[in-house]
């Protein structure tokens, strides 16, 4: 089954601000990084529940998930969940927010801001 992936305002946000900080310690990488993220984000579509609930599940409403996309001091985590669009018949995977891996614990207002849906 196809899901849908929808990347939040706020995750896409987390994803510029890693560009850029990959682009100013690894300016010659930092556009295949962005590609390989975007790469492992769009994976999400095929097989979603591969990826573990993420630390932060314990603390929201929701259910987390989380995809690592990254190695040592470059890891992030891309906080995910999975829902139903009853309008449109379908199954999606919103991406809440992009984690560094070093950095603390997603709060449960960090994850309910790339939870709003966007638009129409």
């Amino acid at each position: 089954m196809a899901y849908r992936v929808d990347i939040s305002i706020p995750a896409l946000a987390d994803a510029e601000d890693a560009y850029f900080w990959v682009k100013h310690h690894s300016p010659t990488t930092a556009g295949d990084w962005y590609e390989g993220l975007l790469s492992a984000i769009n994976s999400l579509e095929n097989s979603p529940l591969r990826c573990p609930l993420a630390p932060e599940n314990a603390d929201v409403t929701l259910e987390v998930r989380q995809l690592l996309y990254g190695k040592r001091q470059q890891q992030y985590r891309v906080l995910f969940g999975i829902e139903y669009d009853d309008e449109a018949g379908e199954q999606i995977v919103r991406v809440y927010r992009i984690w560094h891996s070093a950095r603390r614990k997603a709060t449960a207002e960090d994850i309910k801001e790339g939870h709003v849906k966007q638009g129409p």
